[in-house]
């Protein structure tokens, strides 16, 4: 009979602004390393952002849904038997006024403690996943994940961190025309300042909408997404309409409206930094809050 491989199970959850997702992942310890796999993941599209970006609260409807969700998360938590998890917020929380009374209410309805993180945090924690598997061993590089309410950058210089922002604009508030002129140029300027120099530098695109994007646009999975063939594939998205989106490209109802403004947001970036290519590894932040947890 072969020796039982004991492993652990955790869980992370991920508080975004167009969705909220929780990610069970398996870890194990092989030779003295320790190795995740994923178990299962739950995503729920509640867009927190939607009022947190025009109201600086969440209504009452956002609040207990939220809630709810935690209180299911929590079930499948105990069902799954997980020794620890992880919960983080990102931009629609960092937006409300009132996000104190929020985390206690989470808390004490659920016992589950969500932290807000900074955009630069969340950035951070992405971008240490190992992608060497896609990009090869490129010294400058740059990952961009774009969410509902906030775009992060962070850039590596010569294989270490070189320079790291994040800029508020995300899909949901391009939706809702929450952008002005004045970001984008502040975007523009920040980006050519810090990374037009850059030899050789490759982009990685993370995010739901990217990886969509890369599967409709009918890329081999071990290949970047050219850019020609990027805008070709936002254009062909953009000219369809909402049903055809969600018949056609089998795309989620609240995915099949934000999804041509995030990648209007990767393409203005590839285009300001004259790169023809883009590399989507299918990973995200809920991925790299597991590195945090081993």
């Amino acid at each position: 009979m072969k020796n039982k491989i004991n492993y652990n199970r955790i869980a992370t959850i991920d508080i975004g602004s167009n969705a909220i997702r929780m990610l069970i992942s398996n870890v194990y310890e092989i030779n003295g390393k320790k190795v995740s796999t994923k178990n299962n993941i739950v995503r729920i599209p509640l867009r927190l952002g939607q009022d947190s970006f025009s109201k600086s609260t969440l209504s009452n409807s956002s609040t207990n849904k939220l809630i709810k969700s935690f209180k299911a998360f929590k079930l499948l938590m105990d069902i799954n038997e997980v020794d620890s998890f992880l919960a983080y917020a990102t931009s629609a929380i960092r937006n409300i006024n009132d996000s104190e009374v929020l985390l206690k209410r989470i808390f004490d309805e659920t016992g589950i403690k969500l932290e807000v993180i900074s955009g630069e945090k969340e950035a951070q924690i992405t971008s240490q996943q190992d992608i060497s598997d896609h990009i090869g061993k490129t010294k400058n590089y740059c990952f961009v994940d774009v969410g509902g309410g906030s775009t992060e950058v962070i850039i590596f210089k010569n294989y270490k961190i070189f320079k790291l922002k994040s800029f508020k604009i995300g899909c949901v508030r391009l939706l809702d025309d929450g952008v002005d002129n004045q970001i984008w140029n502040k975007f523009e300027k920040w980006l050519i300042q810090n990374a037009k120099e850059l030899k050789k530098l490759k982009i990685i695109g993370i995010g739901g909408n990217i990886n969509k994007i890369f599967k409709i646009s009918g890329t081999k999975y071990s290949k970047p997404l050219k850019r020609k063939s990027f805008k070709k594939t936002l254009k062909k998205i953009d000219n369809m309409s909402l049903s055809d989106r969600l018949t056609k490209l089998k795309l989620n109802p609240d995915r099949a409206d934000v999804i041509v403004p995030a990648g209007k947001i990767y393409h203005f970036i590839l285009k300001t930094l004259g790169v023809e290519e883009i590399y989507v590894p299918k990973i995200g932040l809920a991925d790299g809050m597991v590195s945090e947890i081993i």
